[in-house]
């Protein structure tokens, strides 16, 4: 006997509903009130296990901004049940502000092991997405470093967090917005603004300081960029003095303008412009052969 498609998957479903019958109490039988209850989407939130019972949360959302994509961040929860409030590290990750790429750094294979680790040592670890130079320029990327420091505060109940310590961690240009995000604490004039249209998140009424930064190859001073040191051994004999000028970098892009043509734009983007004396303490780290960002960017910020 051959049965169509239709009629087999009719056929199915009788025989699972005698099987299983569907409880119409549940959750999924309520019935939905309003415009945006009925169009959300609703399915559980996966987890990731990781070695040692750590937790993943991945793509939560922490803001969404009408005319964007929704912003999203991964979470990395310590094993077992929470006996108190545990400190968050925040990930900013690099790409020239023009990647995302917050499961991955550099030559390290497997980034989401490493924020697992932290985990593993007893700290909630949030790696987050901002908006790119390609989608909106500066400061949009930085309110959104600040919104996520926000919306992770308005969760602690939820997940664990210390809301007095949090610690932001950021690479190349994820570590501009990182350092930034540090010495700017109750600036006015960098505060994400509350969005607005249909289906915008509020931006919590939460502090966005932190109490320390860990700052990786960052730039900290766009009037101040240079170019990197050449190559270890290399011939400056060799070099071709009719070389064309190198194309203006992914900092153009994010600032929307060369430096000198928008020095209030590059001071207000740059770190060392923001420096006083309730800043937190930097840990920076940094090679000297860095062929991307040059080396003088944490020695200007260690300055």
């Amino acid at each position: 006997m051959h049965l169509s498609l239709q009629k087999f998957f009719s056929f199915l479903f009788v025989t699972l509903y005698a099987l299983f019958p569907l409880n119409t109490t549940t959750a999924f039988a309520q019935v939905a009130t309003g415009k945006e209850a009925i169009l959300e989407e609703r399915y559980p939130q996966p987890e990731v296990k990781f070695a040692g019972g750590v937790t993943g949360l991945p793509d939560l959302t922490y803001s969404f901004i009408p005319g964007y994509r929704a912003l999203k961040l991964d979470l990395y929860l310590p094993p077992g049940q929470p006996t108190g409030a545990r400190p968050l590290v925040v990930y900013v990750a690099g790409g020239g502000w023009a990647a995302d790429r917050p499961r991955n750094a550099g030559a390290i294979e497997d980034f989401p092991d490493v924020f697992a680790g932290l985990a593993r040592k007893g700290y909630v670890v949030a790696s987050i997405r901002y908006r790119l130079s390609g989608e909106a320029k500066f400061p949009a990327a930085e309110h959104d470093t600040k919104t996520a420091l926000r919306w992770l505060r308005s969760q602690a109940a939820k997940y664990g967090i210390d809301k007095n310590r949090v610690v932001i961690w950021g690479s190349s240009a994820g570590g501009q917005l990182a350092g930034l995000a540090a010495v700017s604490c109750g600036d006015a004039k960098l505060a994400p603004p509350q969005a607005t249209g249909s289906g915008a998140t509020k931006v919590p009424e939460e502090s966005d300081c932190v109490s320390g930064a860990a700052i990786w190859y960052g730039i900290f001073d766009f009037t101040q960029m240079g170019a990197p040191p050449p190559p270890p051994n290399a011939n400056p004999a060799n070099a071709n003095p009719n070389a064309a000028p190198r194309p203006p970098g992914g900092n153009v892009t994010f600032l929307g303008c060369q430096a000198a043509d928008c020095p209030d734009q590059a001071r207000a983007a740059s770190a060392v412009a923001h420096i006083d004396a309730n800043d937190p303490p930097f840990l920076l780290i940094h090679g000297s052969a860095d062929r991307v960002v040059n080396v003088k960017q944490s020695q200007i910020m260690h300055d």
